[in-house]
């Protein structure tokens, strides 16, 4: 355990260093505000290597993710705020309060209660935080779709959901018909609005399948990636581009390899 410890002290004092005067002159002029796609990139390396199961490549990715969360804490440190030790202490202070059926006296029936309880306690936090919406702490820059997710379950938990799927079903139905209507009207402004109901509609279809939206469209990005690039390397083998090629032939090519996935 001592090696352990030793380990993640190093890391920090690695980050003090590099942040010093005689330290690297580019750690040293980064603000919280630069390092903000830094963020968002390691987090995705880390969720890709979830996704394609590489466990040794997920432990230098969430590396990664762990190295910004120190770099934030320093700039804090270095500027009499806060440190790492005080982002640990605010973490574990949250989760006790959060977990009532684990440090209190709290009884629930499962993980759906736990989940009920979870928002009724973040409410009571947002009133002495001064805010009003329980959605206020939907972060603003999460995708769109894992966005529209996050907000429909919150809401959900509160009661405020479809009765049954097939009411869901019905929605996206509906949703799509005004989408039509509005093509119609070439008003892009009412399309641009209809489009948009239909993706919230599909999301909440997604969350009553349990499928998550955002995986199941990079999913799907994915598969076309694969299909168009095997329809590249094909005509490439005939000394040619999709530019000099045509949709038909192009189709023919989308199938073949659409077989060939279906057969491994």
């Amino acid at each position: 355990m001592t090696d352990r410890a030793d380990s993640l002290r190093e890391l920090i004092e690695v980050m003090a260093t590099l942040r010093s005067p005689n330290g690297c002159p580019w750690d040293r002029q980064q603000t919280h505000q630069s390092l903000t796609p830094y963020m968002i990139e390691e987090a995705y390396e880390a969720i890709e290597a979830i996704e394609n199961g590489d466990l040794d490549e997920l432990k230098k990715e969430l590396g990664d993710v762990l190295l910004q969360v120190l770099f934030h804490s320093r700039i804090e440190e270095e500027a009499g705020n806060w440190d790492i030790y005080d982002v640990a202490a605010a973490n574990v202070a949250k989760l006790k309060s959060r977990h009532p059926h684990i440090y209190g006296e709290t009884a629930v029936s499962g993980s759906d209660e736990v989940l009920r309880n979870w928002e009724e306690i973040k409410r009571h936090e947002r009133k002495q935080d001064g805010r009003k919406s329980m959605l206020d702490g939907v972060p603003k820059h999460l995708p769109a779709l894992r966005k529209a997710k996050r907000v429909q379950e919150k809401v959900a938990r509160v009661g405020f959901d479809w009765e049954n799927i097939r009411e869901v079903e019905e929605k996206v139905s509906e949703e799509l018909a005004e989408f039509r209507e509005a093509c119609e009207s070439d008003d892009r402004d009412r399309i641009e609005d209809e489009l948009g109901d239909v993706f919230f509609a599909l999301v909440n279809l997604a969350r009553y399948l349990d499928v998550d939206p955002e995986d199941s469209l990079r999913r799907t990005v994915d598969k076309f990636i694969r299909r168009f690039q095997y329809i590249e390397r094909e005509l490439d083998a005939q000394g040619r581009s999709p530019s000099e090629s045509n949709l038909a032939e192009m189709d023919a090519l989308w199938d073949r390899a659409k077989s060939n996935e279906s057969d491994t």
